[in-house]
């Protein structure tokens, strides 16, 4: 069967192009690795709490339920995503792992585990958070047994974590929030890359995101001026670190690493038992054979999610149009001028 669009990815992007794909007269479908909705959010760590609140965590015509100003769970999250793709009818396959896409003329080849799709066009929804990153600098103590080495991909609590000193690599907003919940029970040291840059979840009562949406920052264009030195700046949201700053061991980045002792860039060094890598993600594309698809390092060529490709589009990339691009509600208006783009051509 050829399908006029193929949505590759079901989570919040692959649905909100759903929805606005159902509100025209193309036949698409949407192809889900995962063996239910949702499941991107519902595997990861227990306490996840996102900081965007629920006003600010929805996709387009069906609010989240709950307190607007408060912040939802994963579970909440994954459970909404479900609620969505019913109440929408949107058409998902789950279970699809795409193997390799190429083209032959004017037609999309999608193969998969299934077999193969046929579609006009393509949009690749995998998202920006799919394939967990460790650097180099970890195969240093790769097969040492003594060691409990995780990505923070994999950890769910503290009770998967050994006795002993925990060093987390990364201080994001994930390593942040795995480092205060771990220093309940562990001593933890917290490696930080550069200089943190800290925003409060809320000013005056206000969530910060409504405050990026007052000022213009939630819709900066990723390729101005400003947009360009967010993305070098990007910072650290919520309450958090307070419970870091005062609880855990602060280090400099990781310079190198001896068995179980950590050295730093500063000289300093530190005995540790285990560690969780929260060094975020590096998706790789190469299932994707097709000409002029992605650049010289392998991630997808493109202008505000519309490929060089003919009829090739991606959507849910970090800062892919602007700073919201890879959040749940920024999605939307990407999603919206992707369908729209597809529909004129």
């Amino acid at each position: 069967m050829l399908y006029d669009v193929v949505v590759i990815g079901g989570g919040q992007a692959g649905l909100a192009v759903g929805y606005y794909l159902k509100q025209t007269d193309h036949h698409f479908l949407i192809i889900d690795e995962n063996q239910q909705t949702g499941d991107s959010w519902r595997n990861r760590y227990d306490s996840l709490t996102l900081f965007t609140p629920r006003f600010y965590s929805a996709l387009p015509s069906l609010p989240l339920k709950g307190a607007p100003n408060g912040y939802p769970s994963k579970d909440e999250i994954a459970n909404y995503l479900c609620q969505y793709a019913k109440s929408f009818e949107l058409p998902i396959l789950h279970g699809i792992k795409v193997l390799l896409l190429t083209k032959k003329k004017d037609i999309f080849n999608i193969e998969t585990n299934d077999k193969v799709y046929y579609a006009k066009k393509v949009i690749i929804a995998t998202g920006a958070f799919h394939s967990p990153f460790i650097p180099s600098i970890g195969s240093s103590i790769e097969g040492d047994q003594s060691i409990f080495s995780i990505h923070a991909a994999h950890y769910k609590n503290s009770f998967q974590i050994p006795k002993g000193t925990v060093l987390i690599v990364g201080a994001g907003n994930t390593g942040v929030q795995i480092a205060a919940e771990l220093s309940h029970s562990h001593q933890v040291i917290l490696s930080k890359g550069h200089k943190m840059k800290i925003l409060p979840g809320k000013i005056l009562t206000k969530s910060i995101f409504q405050w990026f949406d007052w000022s213009g920052l939630s819709k900066v264009n990723a390729n101005s001026f400003i947009g360009r030195w967010l993305q070098k700046n990007d910072p650290i949201i919520g309450g958090d670190i307070k419970r870091v700053k005062k609880q855990v061991i602060l280090a400099e980045r990781l310079k190198s690493l001896q068995q179980n002792v950590a050295t730093f860039i500063d000289g300093r060094t530190i005995k540790f038992h285990s560690i969780i890598w929260a060094t975020g993600y590096k998706n790789t594309y190469e299932w994707i054979q097709v000409n002029q698809a992605l650049d010289k390092n392998g991630q997808p060529l493109h202008n505000e999610g519309i490929s060089p490709v003919n009829g090739l589009y991606f959507i849910g990339l970090s800062w892919q149009r602007k700073r919201g691009s890879a959040l749940i509600h920024g999605v939307e208006e990407d999603a919206e001028f992707i369908v729209k783009h597809i529909v004129l051509n």
